[in-house]
């Protein structure tokens, strides 16, 4: 089989977690150069208009996504769909965000401990999260928080509505030392 076609593969299983150019290189026994050629013909196949997604590399991680061309789309599926429960994943990451926004990718992807592209950009094409700037911190990152679509999914008037986070750490080590 070609290399390529092999990488593609790869690509597709990984999903939105990526993979390092060292990785493929390791996997299939060939140079780094090797690999950024190859990479580089994917990336040059994908760009064409007869294709949804595309190959991008955040921060050395490859990884497919679906152009923003597609977003429109999407967001037309998502608001048939409203009535779909949303995967815990997607729970998990819309509650980061209305805990800590504004907040950036990177911070959302340092709680959870997984990648979190693909997931922000399902929750924005639902229209329950929104990007509202850039950070002043190195690179800009985009800010993201949730909007009234997700206030009023959750039948929330105010964040003040969320359940109230506890301080745990507190207490399990209070209770750790007690005898």
């Amino acid at each position: 089989m070609d290399k390529e076609v092999i990488i593609e593969g790869l690509l597709y299983l990984v999903g939105e977690d990526g993979i390092k150019k060292g990785q493929i290189a390791e996997v299939l026994d060939i140079s780094l150069e090797d690999t950024e050629i190859y990479l580089n013909n994917i990336k040059n196949k994908y760009a064409a208009d007869n294709f949804a997604i595309e190959l991008v590399d955040y921060g050395g991680s490859f990884k497919f996504l679906t152009k923003d061309e597609v977003f429109t789309y999407a967001e037309k599926l998502f608001a048939t769909a409203k009535a779909a429960s949303l995967s815990q994943s997607a729970m998990e990451t819309l509650a980061i965000i209305a805990y800590k926004q504004p907040i950036t990718r990177a911070e959302i992807e340092e709680i959870r401990g997984v990648g979190s592209d693909m997931m922000l950009r399902k929750l924005q094409a639902r229209n329950l999260i929104r990007d509202v700037g850039r950070s002043e911190a190195p690179g800009r990152p985009i800010l993201y928080e949730v909007t009234e679509e997700f206030m009023d999914s959750f039948k929330l008037t105010s964040l003040e509505d969320l359940p109230k986070l506890e301080d745990f750490s507190n207490k399990e080590s209070e209770s750790l030392f007690e005898e």
